[in-house]
């Protein structure tokens, strides 16, 4: 079962990845993630989920505490994390290996979680800034709005990080023929 304006070799197409990001600007849980998959009918288990995150191609997730006396914390992971997972099964679907995948998704990774991390310190620094008592509220609630639009505005622009990584490092531009190689390799002979 494929959603509307998705290809065969994807499960999501890039207007429900746009959409999905929308909706959890804060990011989603494992269980979130994985049933935006099965919904779909493709196989993500929790599993698969923890071995990709193991292998270094998902993110790692950010605790969050629960609102509540004694409810702990829950792992976020970012909402950039549905778009991977669609790029993975892609590739997969194409016959790529796993090893192939990492070497693929590993240029940029690094540099893109530091830039999530540090806009997230960002944030919360601003955040704790505001409740200091020399804000009034008026001021504390401008301040606020502000700090939501600039929110939106860094997922969006994570987003778009994310899409031009994927653009960039994804093998799937090049098709792979029998003996290893691709065929622009073929096409770069001629």
């Amino acid at each position: 079962m494929q959603s509307s304006g998705a290809s065969e070799t994807e499960i999501l197409s890039e207007r429900d990845l746009t959409q999905i990001e929308r909706l959890h600007p804060g990011g989603l849980t494992s269980a979130q993630i994985i049933n935006i998959f099965q919904s779909r009918g493709a196989r993500l288990s929790e599993a698969t989920f923890r071995k990709y995150v193991q292998l270094g191609l998902l993110p790692r997730s950010r605790r969050v505490g629960e609102k509540g006396k004694h409810r702990g914390s829950r792992g976020i992971y970012p909402c950039a994390t549905v778009r991977r997972i669609n790029s993975i099964k892609q590739l997969m679907a194409k016959s790529f290996t796993i090893e192939e995948i990492q070497r693929a998704f590993a240029s940029f990774k690094e540099q893109i979680e530091e830039i999530e991390a540090a806009l997230d310190e960002l944030f919360k620094g601003f955040e704790r800034e505001i409740a200091q008592p020399r804000f009034d509220l008026s001021r504390r609630r401008l301040i606020h709005r502000d700090i939501d639009i600039a929110k939106r505005t860094a997922t969006d622009l994570m987003r778009r990080i994310v899409q031009i990584e994927t653009q960039t490092t994804s093998p799937d531009k090049k098709q792979r023929v029998a003996g290893g190689g691709t065929l622009t390799d073929i096409t770069d002979e001629r």
